[in-house]
């Protein structure tokens, strides 16, 4: 099998599995921009219950998301995957329902229960070789970023036609033709990818989070949802008093989101040609924050407004596209799985937090003061990034190993540190896998001769 591209299975599964990670978080993310507009007649109604309504679904995926991945490695992938949609589709049915804002609160945390991310991802690398990995992530990480624009998009118009009801029955249908795809066109995994790359291990939690440049990523990422959700809390009452009445709020956001992904692309390359992550992140974290300034300092100006939108989403994209890939950088070799497992339950933890804080802050000092208690989190966080290191640009590998004891294990460790190019090596006898992290100087013939490997 060639090594220079995806093969077919690969594709498939890339594709396959973005769909579903696409069309549920499409399903959470399309109340978003229209909930606090169009969920005025729910009994109930207020501003913080607007916001523990939109991030709801955060606490229980917070909870639940390490679990489940747990679980996926005992029960199987697929059987948790379709488990995890049928419950969102539960939640969703609940919220559509809901005559009250509490019934769409139970409903909107039924639907996080269904925490698959862990899953869908371990089940990405149960399928694909681990040179072609990365590539299958990044496919399903821009399918997040697509569905996410696409939300901005349908919610409002859906939203016009049929109301908050009618977005949450939406959501159900595309929570079950993802039950579909997963049943139709994911292939079953033969053998699991080993457990370091995937799911949490949770003695090696607390390690984790005791990591100064970990804990940085994992701060950020809980700012950054909290930011998010407590803005999406605010903003949508804001444009209308601004003078941009509802209906029309997808033609700010759809195109704010496009032009913001255009403008994230310097960013990008700025910050592989120099060579400087950390100066590149900096900057992205001050253009929110001017973003966020600026909602806060002409919140009825809607032509600012609009350029703040742009800005604010020009960041957040570059950020949201960073993170992971940092931490995948910075996690010591073989725990990618438990890096990530904190990381996605800091990203949830902080959707709720935003949305409790976001609806507080509101019925408390308006949408002026969201903004600047977001202003002010995020200056926390740039705060945070002056100990962050630039990663060293090091690429994984997890190989097989022929490996029968301890000791054999550990003269494999021995002699794949000392080959050219190796920076980390670990050798796991239970899982029969080495670990490495590796420079350009790395020559793979190598390590497969030490590992015992076929090539």
């Amino acid at each position: 099998m060639a090594n220079n591209g995806l093969s077919k299975t690969e594709k498939k599964v890339a594709f396959s599995l973005a769909s579903v990670f696409g069309l549920r978080m499409m399903g959470l993310f399309m109340i978003m921009p229209v909930f606090a507009l169009y969920g005025q007649h729910l009994e109930g109604f207020s501003p913080l219950w607007v916001g523990i309504a939109i991030g709801a679904y955060g606490l229980t995926q917070a909870a639940l998301q390490i679990p489940m991945g747990i679980l996926s490695d005992k029960y199987g992938r697929k059987p948790i995957i379709l488990i995890g949609l049928l419950v969102f589709a539960l939640g969703s049915l609940v919220a559509a329902n809901a005559d009250t804002i509490y019934g769409v609160v139970a409903g909107r945390a039924i639907q996080g229960m269904g925490a698959i991310a862990a899953a869908v991802l371990a089940l990405a690398a149960d399928l694909t070789r681990d040179e072609q990995r990365t590539k299958v992530m990044a496919v399903i990480g821009m399918c997040i970023g697509f569905s996410f624009a696409l939300s901005l998009l349908v919610g409002p118009i859906v939203a016009q036609h049929l109301g908050l009801s009618g977005i949450f029955a939406i959501t159900a249908g595309l929570a079950v033709l993802g039950m579909i795809i997963v049943q139709v066109l994911v292939p079953n995994p033969i053998s699991q990818a080993p457990k370091g790359d995937t799911v949490a291990t949770p003695t090696k939690l607390k390690a984790m989070l005791k990591d100064p440049q970990l804990f940085r990523l994992d701060a950020g990422i809980f700012i950054l949802h909290l930011v998010l959700t407590a803005v999406f809390v605010a903003l949508p009452l804001d444009l209308v008093d601004a003078g941009l009445i509802k209906e029309k709020h997808w033609m700010l956001y759809f195109p704010a989101f496009v032009a913001a992904f255009i403008l994230m692309v310097p960013l990008i390359i700025i910050g592989v040609k120099k060579k400087n992550t950390k100066a590149t992140f900096q900057v992205a974290l001050m253009i929110m924050m001017v973003a966020l300034g600026a909602m806060a300092l002409f919140s009825n100006n809607l032509m600012v407004l609009s350029i703040a939108v742009v800005l604010f989403f020009t960041g957040f994209n570059y950020l949201e596209a960073s993170l992971p890939s940092l931490i995948a950088k910075f996690c010591p070799v073989g725990d990618k799985g438990s890096a990530m497992g904190v990381y996605s339950t800091s990203q949830f933890l902080g959707a709720f937090c935003g949305g409790l804080l976001g609806g507080g802050a509101y019925q408390l000092v308006g949408a002026e003061g969201v903004f600047a208690v977001a202003l002010v989190l995020m200056a926390i966080w740039l705060f945070l990034t002056l100990g962050m290191e630039n990663p060293v640009l090091l690429k994984s590998y997890t190989l097989e190993a022929t490996v029968e004891g301890k000791e054999q294990a550990r003269e494999m460790a021995t002699q794949l540190s000392q080959l050219a190019g190796v920076a980390e090596a670990i050798v796991v006898l239970e899982e029969k896998v080495a670990y490495l992290k590796v420079d350009e100087h790395f020559d793979l013939r190598e390590a497969r001769a030490v590992l015992g490997s076929v090539s």
